[in-house]
């Protein structure tokens, strides 16, 4: 495996944790700071919401620099957000420093996500999107539980400098082993490339994981400036991949918000339950992941369907059967596997219909945030409506199923195309 690949995943691991263990920080955090809960809730809620609008400036600032330095600067503020989070004197440098922190997160994994296909064979490209992003799914495992663990030994400032710790060595990591030229998308071995307009794209033939899927050529940097990456947003492709992504992730975030209410008012587990059972979702977002990276390098949109569809239905199985405790567990974990099983597919997907462009990627991300907020909201609706908390489940299949719609439609419409014109990649 290339040592870049590592230092990716070790980046995304430092980002999972910034993201995830402030959920078992905030009591200490605001005592110390004598602030309210909702005022300590900011620091997860300002923090997402930076992720969003930080994925799309900072990829579009940063739209003419190589893609390692970009990383590299990403990290950096990374390492300074954290840092001042661990020595901030008050409520108020806190939270600048989870903003901060929080800027890099969605180019991080946009821009990321080209850097890691390009350093695997291109037959293994979703494979290597999965290994960057398995750093983020063992964080979401590792969290909570370590940041309750760091706090309760030696405060919750300790949690952040370890996290600023992590962040340095991802830092060093990436300069050292990513190549200075990586992010360069190249094609399958024996395809040959040919030029639609400004793009190249290539027929498909043996080891073509997504047919109609454009890719570079060999050598060929993707689109640099601001208006040639805006120029990707053109295909309909690269929307209809934003849309399944959101609804694909509104509806699993959706259902995971209220997951805790699911399993004490209706499941019947203890309070003191829900750590481990959000670590058996968790272990399953690890499965999912390397899983669906697999999946995707053999039939690409089949097998986003496919995981779609199933969350789909685990979602609906987990409402009808959330009273059993037994069920429970399992259909947690299988929420896990099948919510992030199409994530590296994804990403390869939106990336390769815009050619390249980074400001593809991190649209991903931030089309991923605007889910996970439209999923709660939804899902906070249907309970304050009377529903239940076995509602949010439901609210949840239905996005996820509006989800399948989209990518069964955008799966036949580059079917279409190609077949019609194997040169056209729209």
């Amino acid at each position: 495996m290339p040592g870049g690949l590592i230092a990716l995943a070790l980046g995304g691991f430092g980002i999972g944790l910034t993201e995830f263990l402030i959920a078992g920080l905030l009591p200490q955090v605001a005592s110390s700071f004598t602030v309210s809960e909702a005022a300590a809730g900011w620091l997860i809620s300002g923090y997402a919401l930076s992720v969003a609008v930080g994925a799309i400036a900072l990829t579009a600032a940063t739209a003419r620099l190589p893609h390692k330095r970009i990383l590299v600067g990403l990290v950096a503020l990374f390492v300074i957000g954290n840092l001042l989070s661990a020595v901030a004197p008050n409520y108020q440098v806190m939270l600048f420093g989870r903003i901060v922190a929080a800027l890099c997160h969605g180019s991080f994994f946009g821009i990321g996500s080209l850097v890691a296909r390009s350093l695997a064979a291109p037959e293994k490209k979703s494979q290597a999107v999965a290994v960057m992003f398995a750093g983020l799914t063992v964080a979401n495992v590792l969290g909570v539980p370590f940041g309750a663990l760091v706090g309760e030994r030696w405060g919750w400032r300790a949690a952040f400098w370890a996290v600023t710790a992590i962040g340095l060595l991802a830092l060093g990591g990436i300069a050292a082993l990513v190549p200075a030229r990586a992010g360069q998308v190249r094609p399958a071995a024996g395809a040959e490339p040919t030029a639609v307009g400004k793009a190249e794209v290539r027929t498909p033939g043996a080891g073509t994981p997504a047919a109609g899927a454009p890719e570079t050529k060999a050598g060929r940097t993707p689109p640099s400036g601001l208006a040639q990456q805006l120029r990707a947003f053109r295909s309909w492709q690269v929307w209809l991949t934003l849309v399944a992504t959101a609804l694909g992730y509104g509806g699993m975030f959706g259902a995971f918000s209220y997951i805790a209410y699911t399993f004490t008012e209706v499941s019947g587990f203890a309070p003191a339950d829900v750590a481990w059972l959000l670590m058996v979702y968790g272990v399953g977002l690890v499965a999912g992941n390397l899983v669906g990276g697999r999946a995707a390098d053999r039939d690409r949109d089949r097998a986003l369907v496919l995981a779609l569809l199933g969350l789909g239905l685990t979602l609906a199985l987990f409402g009808l059967l959330a009273e059993s405790a037994t069920a429970s567990v399992v259909l947690v974990f299988l929420m896990g596997v099948t919510g992030f099983a199409s994530v590296p597919g994804m990403i390869t997907r939106v990336t390769d219909f815009a050619h390249g462009a980074a400001l593809a990627a991190s649209a991903n991300v931030s089309a991923s945030n605007v889910g996970n907020a439209l999923g709660a909201w939804l899902g906070g609706l249907a309970i304050s409506a009377g529903l239940g908390y076995t509602a949010p489940l439901y609210v949840g299949a239905g996005l996820v199923l509006m989800s399948v719609a989209v990518m069964v439609v955008a799966a036949r419409r580059a079917r279409s195309s190609q077949a019609a014109d194997p040169l056209s990649a729209r």
